[in-house]
């Protein structure tokens, strides 16, 4: 026994030697990490598949817009419900956070909460990049989220403290009848983002240079002559920057309707824990991509500090993928729920939107309801149909539907704020709880202005699936 002891870890020894050694064959890198599909926190799981995505029913106010055309999509995963205001006032409040600590630890004002200097980091590699590309100092340092703030004025632990906190709110002026608020102009989210359109140009993607020799016999740069003839940037040329102030629009809900008294929407509705669990209103398209870097961002920060692989990204679904969600696993249909009508068999309604003339209470709802509100559909997703309207990642084109590609499709510009109005347009979807059925059929096609927010239009992220369908493991 103890001689067939020895001779099985002899026999290990050697597979492990052999195991350092590819013995010249072609085996791939190895000692890889090991990965496996975990489900995102509230997301459901889309699997892959074809569709007619389009009008499966008589176009009725003829607009044209939305023809049958056979599409596949890719797996993703996707929000089961609309975010919330509670999940978004997550981001604002990360968003008021950040600045504060920059701002106590800028210059060292406040012992305690100095920023984090590249040179003090462990792994600098980062921040050298950044330092590198010429980005602003800000983008050298990272803030310190470990000292408490302290948002009581009672407890300020000192004067610079109290100055500096004082800043993040109204001026004594503004303050109506004495009320101390936060200053919401304050909250802007700066993040940047890669222009994988602009990078994928023919004339950007020469990533090489070498010299040839010309008809003289003299030798020229590969490089040189390109930037002779087209436009060519290193890496840094096409990240981008943005800045996003990232507090809804309150007022939507005076605004967006004449001769009506929506106040108590206004004062309440975003920050009232009696509306936590229902969706996000008054924020724009911008506003809502912002959120979706912002949260790619915090969940791979914390994955990162684990020492886990970052694999993160949210974003908003494309049009194409919003339909084939809706739909629940089923082609042909008029709502998410299958059926042709509005109502189920005993007569109670299956969405939130604008009935009959015009009951909005016959549905159970005024306004917007709880995002989990009424059943959900095939694939498990609440409200794919009426309570908010919803954005996508895709730029509304009248005509999109007959150039865009059967794989994955989508239209995509990224529109300045210097570009016509209407390349701003943004396709929402779903319908809501101020509008009629018509709206809520799966095939019907919206657009809102990229900058605006109304109180009707709100949003859910998706994130793509890697790997192979999760059936399959």
């Amino acid at each position: 026994m103890k001689k067939l002891i020895i001779m099985m870890l002899g026999a290990s020894f050697i597979l492990a030697s052999c195991s350092s050694n590819d013995r010249g064959e072609l085996v791939g890198v190895q000692n890889r990490p090991t990965w496996y599909p975990s489900e995102p926190y509230g997301m459901v799981y889309i699997p892959q598949g074809s569709y007619n995505m389009g009008n499966a029913d008589q176009d009725v106010p003829y607009s044209l817009v939305s023809p049958t055309k056979t599409v596949s999509v890719a797996s993703f995963w996707m929000d089961q419900t609309e975010i919330t205001n509670n999940e978004y006032r997550q981001f604002v409040n990360w968003v008021r956070d950040s600045i504060l600590r920059f701002r106590l630890g800028e210059d060292g004002l406040v012992e305690g909460y100095e920023l984090i200097d590249a040179a003090e980091m462990e792994d600098p590699t980062f921040f050298e990049e950044y330092v590198s590309l010429n980005y602003p100092d800000s983008m050298q340092r990272r803030l310190d989220w470990g000292p408490y703030l302290e948002w009581r004025t009672e407890r300020y632990p000192d004067a610079e403290y109290t100055e500096i906190i004082r800043s993040m709110y109204l001026p004594p002026e503004e303050m109506f009848l004495g009320r101390s608020m936060i200053d919401a102009r304050q909250l802007n989210y700066v993040y940047f983002t890669l222009n994988r359109q602009k990078a994928a140009q023919r004339g950007n993607r020469v990533m090489y240079d070498y010299k040839d020799e010309d008809q003289d016999g003299e030798y020229f740069s590969y490089r040189d002559y390109i930037k002779d003839t087209k436009e060519i940037s290193d890496r840094s040329s096409f990240f981008e920057k943005g800045v996003v102030n990232v507090y809804p629009d309150t007022l939507v809900w005076v605004h967006d309707f004449t001769y009506s008294y929506n106040d108590p929407m206004h004062d309440r509705y975003f920050w009232h824990p009696a509306y936590d669990d229902y969706p996000v209103a008054g924020v724009n398209w911008q506003q809502a991509t912002a959120f979706c870097i912002w949260r790619t961002k915090y969940r791979n920060d914390y994955l990162g500090s684990s020492g886990e692989m970052i694999e993160h990204e949210f974003r908003l679904p494309t049009e194409g993928e919003w339909e084939y969600a809706a739909r629940g696993g089923q082609d042909n249909m008029t709502y998410p729920w299958g059926g042709p009508y509005a109502l189920n068999s005993s007569g109670c309604y299956l969405g939130n939107f604008k009935p009959k003339r015009g009951n909005l209470v016959a549905d159970g709802g005024f306004y917007p309801v709880t995002t989990t509100a009424y059943a959900p559909n095939g694939l498990n997703l609440y409200n794919m149909a009426g309570n908010v309207s919803e954005w996508t990642s895709t730029a509304f084109d009248a005509a999109s539907y007959y150039y865009i590609s059967d794989i994955s499709p989508n239209f995509e510009y990224n529109a300045r704020d210097t570009d016509e109005e209407t390349l701003k347009r943004k396709v929402i979807r779903g319908g809501s709880w101020k509008d009629v059925a018509y709206f809520m059929q799966v095939s019907s096609r919206d657009y809102e202005y990229q900058d605006t927010g109304k109180s009707y239009i709100g949003f859910r992220t998706v994130q793509s699936f890697m790997g192979r369908d999760l059936k399959d493991f």
